[in-house]
């Protein structure tokens, strides 16, 4: 993992230029520059306020409360459908990013104005998820995986909660509640790696399918 910026940006292949731009303006806004999760992140008094990195098809500025700004712009997008703070700025040139550099200034400067007044994304919690019907029979007839899933966090819940709730089709639910008892049943989370070769854990960051020779 990337201890610093520049040896980040040293070990991207992808919007390199791009990056090192976003860098540039990112710096002029008195914000810290550290490194969390192998990736370059922007704090005030200690609080996260943004982050960058590259992604297959574009490159982005993640704002962690991203969800409470006004947007006056639309030019927004949550990273998930399922995302519920974070909100990102997309970009795919340098020309694009040249065009946005005042209205990306003036983005950061309200994210931080919404960390300096102390306000907080309103997240659902578990309750405010449906437990679909598949899931509720068989917690029914399987009283030890009832009582597994409900040890779990709230944010583990949640995680299997979306994933078995995503599928359309009522076969499709059971079989991926199946799959998931062992891991449910040994106190993991749906993302939670249960091959101990993940460097990022608790979470799987896909070592297990690296072949080693």
């Amino acid at each position: 993992m990337e201890k610093t910026v520049d040896a980040y940006l040293e070990n991207t292949t992808q919007w390199n230029d791009e990056l090192i731009q976003l860098r540039r303006i990112v710096l002029t806004c008195n914000l810290v520059e550290v490194v969390k999760w192998g990736v370059p992140c922007y704090t005030f008094q200690n609080k996260n306020i943004l982050l960058f990195h590259a992604f297959k098809e574009y490159c982005a500025i993640g704002f962690f409360k991203g969800s409470l700004l006004q947007d006056p712009e639309q030019i927004l997008s949550q990273p998930g459908e399922n995302s519920q703070a974070g909100r990102q700025i997309r970009f795919k040139s340098n020309k694009e990013i040249s065009a946005l550099e005042h209205i990306i200034k003036a983005y950061i400067f309200e994210a931080i104005e919404v960390e300096r007044a102390g306000l907080k994304v309103q997240m659902k919690t578990t309750n405010d998820y449906k437990k679909p019907i598949e899931l509720e029979t068989i917690f029914h007839e399987n009283s030890a995986l009832k009582k597994a899933f409900e040890a779990l966090t709230p944010g583990r819940q949640r995680g299997y909660l979306l994933h078995f709730s995503s599928a359309k089709q009522s076969e499709t639910r059971i079989q991926r509640i199946d799959k998931c008892k062992n891991k449910i049943l040994a106190g993991k989370g749906f993302n939670d790696c249960t091959c101990g070769l993940s460097k990022r854990m608790p979470a799987c960051d896909g070592s297990h399918k690296i072949k080693v020779n």
